[in-house]
C-alpha cells in the first residue's frame, strides 16, 4: 500500500526575518527528533523557483531513522532568514504542522534578494543541512525577470511534460484562424445577452486584451494570471477567447467545426478547452495575502483526528441547485446521518417550513470536524472540490457532467465516493461508509495524497503555462497588434531592487 499523508493542524504565522521561538514537541512514546535526521526538501530552496509564494517541506525523524505519524510540536521548528551580509530581509514566513510528522515551510518575499539563507533549527540545532543557501536572486512578486526559455521554466517548476487534459481539449484542432473564430465567438456569444467573453493577445509578453458583454468584471481573474505568468517566463506569442461566465460555452451538438474557447469549467456536453478555475488560480497568487483558503492552509486545518470527528456527512452552501434543496430536504428527514442547511437563497423561493431557515456561515476548516463531505454541483462544478481533498474528509461526490482541469485524474472508490446525481443512493453510500470505517479513511488519505501531489501552487502556474504554449502552436496567422485592444498594465515595484540577472544553465538546469 502506498504511503498517504495525514493531514491537520492549525496554521502558524511569523515573519521571517524573526527567529520564533522554540516548543519542542515529543511525540508518542518518547521518541526523540534527531535534527540531523529529519528531513528537509522541497522546491522553496532553490532561487529560480520563481512563484508567488515559495515552500520547502519537513518531516520529523527520530534517532531510529524512523519518520514520525504525528505532530513533534505545533511550533517544534523556527525558520529564520537573512542575506547573506547578514541583514534582514522583508520576508514573511508560516510554519504549517500537518499534524503527521510533516511540515510545510512557505514564504512570500517583500523585497528581492541576492543571495538568501534559511535557518531551519529544532531545538536550537539546525536540522538536516541547515543553513541553505539560495545562490542567485530570490525575486518577488512584483519583479518582472521572465526566463526567456520556456523549457528551462518548465524545469525550474518541475512540469510535468504533458497534461491529458490539454491534449484532449486541444487533440480537435488541426489548425486555429483567430481572425474566423473571434468574428463568430462575437457573434454567437455577444449578441446573446447573457454571455461575456474576453479577447486576448499576448505579443512579446505583453498583455492586450477586449472584452464583450455586459458583466466583464472576471477578466480581472485572467489579468492576473497571466500578469504573474509574463514576469515569470517569455510566453510565445499567443490569443485566444477567455469565456468569463460559469457555464461551458461551446455544445457539442450545434457545431462540427468547434470554436476553441477557454473556460474554467468543462462538461461532457461540451468542447471548451478547460483551464484551472478563477478560485484556486486566485488563491494560488493571494496565498498569503488577501486569501485565507488555499492549499497549503487547508493542510494545516483539518480538524480533529480521524477517530474523533463526527460520523455524519456535512453540507452547506446556496441553492444554485435544486438537488441541494433536496439534500436540504433529506437532512432534515435524517438528521442523524446528514447535516446539510442552506446559507443564502438567490435562486428559489424561500420556503422555511421545507427548507428550514438560512444558517449562518461558518469556517471552512469547521467542516472537517466531520468525517464525510458531500459534494453537490452549483451553478457548474463545485468548485470547493480540492480543499475538500486536501482535509482529511471522505468526499462523497455527485455524479455529474461538470468537471474541471483535473478531475478524469480522479478515480471513484479510490479518491472518493460517488453517488447519483438525484441523490437517490445517498444515504446508502454515508451508510456504506460508516460500515467501512477503515476503507473510508484510505480513499480519504488517497485524495489527500493525490492534491498534495497535484494541486501545488507551481501545478497552476506548469497547467496555464503549458496551456497557452501549446495552444499557440495550433495557430494559423500570427499574432498582431490591434489598437482596439486594451493594454493590460503591468505594474512595477518602485520600492524594492527588481534588477534582473541574466540566466546561465547550471549542472542541467537552468541558474541564475
Amino acid at each position: 500500500m502506498r504511503p498517504i499523508d495525514h493531514l491537520c493542524g492549525v496554521i502558524f504565522a511569523c515573519f521571517i526575518c524573526t527567529v520564533v521561538l522554540i516548543k519542542v514537541g515529543v511525540a508518542s512514546e518518547d521518541r526523540i527528533v534527531s535534527p540531523k535526521k529529519t528531513r528537509v526538501w522541497g522546491p522553496g530552496l532553490k532561487s529560480d523557483f520563481f512563484v508567488p509564494v515559495r515552500y520547502f517541506y519537513i518531516h520529523a525523524v527520530d534517532e531510529s531513522g524512523e519518520k514520525f505519524i504525528e505532530s513533534v510540536g505545533e511550533k517544534a521548528f523556527s525558520v529564520s532568514t537573512y542575506s547573506s551580509d547578514g541583514s534582514r530581509v522583508r520576508i514573511w514566513t508560516q510554519v504549517l504542522d500537518r499534524h503527521d510528522g510533516s511540515y510545510i515551510v512557505r514564504f512570500r518575499p517583500y523585497e528581492t534578494t541576492t543571495s538568501l539563507i534559511i535557518d531551519v533549527l529544532y531545538g536550537g540545532k539546525h536540522v538536516a543541512k541547515s543553513p541553505y543557501t539560495l545562490k542567485g536572486p530570490v525575486y518577488h512578486e512584483k519583479c518582472s525577470c521572465p526566463q526567456p526559455d520556456i523549457g528551462q521554466f518548465y524545469k525550474q517548476l518541475d512540469c510535468p511534460k504533458s497534461y491529458q487534459q490539454i491534449k484532449q481539449d486541444l487533440g480537435i484542432f488541426k489548425k486555429i484562424d483567430m481572425k474566423k473564430v473571434a468574428k463568430e465567438a462575437v457573434k454567437r456569444f455577444n449578441n446573446a445577452g447573457a454571455h461575456s467573453i474576453c479577447h486576448y493577445k499576448v505579443i512579446n509578453n505583453k498583455i492586450y486584451r477586449k472584452t464583450y458583454g455586459q458583466h466583464v468584471g472576471f477578466k480581472m481573474f485572467v489579468d492576473n494570471i497571466l500578469v504573474s505568468i509574463v514576469k515569470k517566463v517569455k510566453l510565445p506569442n499567443v490569443e485566444f477567447i477567455v469565456n468569463l461566465g460559469d457555464w461551458p460555452l461551446e455544445k457539442k451538438k450545434l457545431s462540427e467545426n468547434p470554436l476553441p474557447i477557454l473556460s474554467w469549467c468543462g462538461s461532457e456536453d461540451t468542447r471548451d478547452i478547460v483551464m484551472p478555475t478563477y478560485d484556486i488560480t486566485e488563491a494560488t497568487l493571494e496565498m498569503m495575502g488577501r486569501v485565507s483558503l488555499d492549499m497549503f492552509s487547508v493542510q494545516a486545518n483539518t480538524g480533529p483526528p480521524w477517530s474523533e470527528k463526527s460520523d455524519v456527512a456535512f453540507w452547506r452552501g446556496r441553492d444554485s441547485r435544486q438537488e441541494r434543496l433536496d439534500l436540504v430536504v433529506m437532512s432534515r428527514n435524517h438528521p442523524e446521518t446528514i447535516d446539510a442547511a442552506l446559507t443564502n437563497m438567490f435562486f428559489f423561493k424561500k420556503e422555511p417550513e421545507k427548507y428550514g431557515e438560512l444558517v449562518k456561515h461558518i469556517s471552512f476548516f469547521d467542516f472537517f470536524k466531520y468525517k464525510y463531505q458531500i459534494n453537490v454541483d452549483g451553478t457548474v462544478a463545485a468548485y470547493r472540490l480540492p480543499y475538500l481533498f486536501g482535509g482529511n474528509s471522505l468526499v462523497l461526490k455527485q455524479d455529474s457532467h461538470y468537471y474541471e482541469h483535473f478531475y478524469h485524474h480522479l478515480k471513484p472508490y479510490e479518491h472518493y465516493i460517488p453517488f447519483r446525481h438525484n441523490l437517490s443512493d445517498l444515504m446508502e453510500k454515508v451508510q456504506w461508509a460508516r460500515d467501512h470505517d477503515k476503507e473510508a479513511q484510505e480513499i480519504a488519505k488517497a485524495a489527500q495524497m493525490w492534491v498534495r501531489q497535484n494541486l501545488n501552487p507551481a501545478d497552476i502556474f506548469c497547467y496555464h503555462v503549458k496551456l497557452f504554449h501549446e495552444y499557440s502552436k495550433l495557430l494559423k496567422n500570427k499574432v498582431e497588434v490591434d489598437k482596439s485592444f486594451e493594454e493590460v498594465e503591468i505594474a512595477k515595484d518602485s520600492e524594492s531592487q527588481c534588477d534582473c540577472k541574466p540566466y546561465k544553465k547550471v549542472k542541467g538546469h537552468d541558474e541564475l
